[in-house]
């Protein structure tokens, strides 16, 4: 894996095919009731990091011990499907479970390949997009 990390790549496509589901299916999309302009900043400026990162392989050393590339495909390939499964499950409902599961998820899938990858940018703008992306989904979800 040199620079580009392609299991990254095919994470983050498994992982937006429920969301372009949704966007196609609801044309009104999601109702931001929770308007903090700072947190949702950061929000987008860290999501496009960790995505970039989850991709590209820059100030990263690599799997840091054996047979951690099988540890990371299997837990990432369990965090995506639960998301998968959760998205499909949960429909259209509005939940604190469906605002929190949806939110963790992918935060843990960042923040867990930032640690196995030693990717020090992938690490920084996972847990600030964990910390903005739960805070609001929360919000949201409690208003």
């Amino acid at each position: 894996m040199d620079w580009l990390n392609i299991y990254g790549l095919f994470i983050l496509v498994v992982i937006m095919i429920p969301n372009i589901i949704y966007a196609i299916k609801c044309k009104d999309g999601f109702q931001n009731k929770f308007e903090n302009k700072t947190l949702e900043l950061f929000e987008q400026i860290s999501r496009f990091g960790s995505f970039g990162f989850m991709v590209i392989n820059v100030l990263y050393f690599g799997f840091w011990f054996d047979n951690a590339l099988s540890v990371y495909l299997t837990v990432n390939g369990f965090l995506v499907s639960l998301y998968c499964i959760i998205w499909f499950a949960c429909g259209k409902s509005e939940s604190l479970f469906k605002a929190l599961a949806l939110s963790i998820i992918p935060s843990a899938i960042f923040i867990f390949s930032g640690i196995m990858l030693l990717h020090i940018p992938l690490i920084i703008f996972s847990i600030l997009f964990a910390v903005c992306h739960i805070t609001i989904s929360y919000k949201n979800s409690i208003l």
